[in-house]
């Protein structure tokens, strides 16, 4: 059975690419009492806040007939940012080659919470990155976060 989270992206997705967008990612999450739905968009030249009101547009009727959610919800559409979070496959295989930071859940083996480097491969149990000086393996159930790096 799919999740809230696969449900709705199942539904979106063909609306969202349609107009020329990609669905990254989809999160539901209560914060205090209040529930979101974060929808995050891309595009080769980037998000705008037109974007973003189109796509709010297109999609809030799609969610309002289906009716997936049951609480009162606040829908948010935004990008992905220009460090974008690495939460599935999909998007590290787009990333491999590219600098990403890691962040665990506890110090590891070098006792740093954070690592960073190129992301040389991966599978569904472990992470391979490169830095200057080393190759790092680390265990998927062991990180926390990982997002792209972009040097400002």
């Amino acid at each position: 059975m799919a999740n809230l989270e696969e449900k709705v992206e199942m539904l979106l997705k063909p609306t969202i690419e349609e107009m020329g967008y990609e669905l990254y990612d989809i999160e539901y999450q209560k914060e205090g009492k209040n529930y979101f739905l974060r929808i995050f968009i891309d595009k080769p030249k980037g998000i705008d806040l037109q974007d973003c009101e189109k796509v709010n547009n297109a999609i809030n009727d799609i969610l309002d007939k289906a009716d997936y959610i049951k609480e009162q919800y606040f829908l948010e559409v935004s990008s992905t940012g220009i460090e974008k979070t690495l939460k599935k496959d999909k998007h590290l295989e787009q990333h491999i080659g590219q600098e990403i930071k890691i962040k665990l859940f506890q110090k590891g083996q070098n006792q740093k919470k954070e690592q960073q480097g190129i992301l040389k491969k991966f599978n569904s149990e472990k992470i391979i990155i490169e830095n200057q000086t080393e190759e790092i393996e680390i265990q998927r159930k062991d990180i926390a976060q990982i997002k792209t790096v972009y040097h400002w």
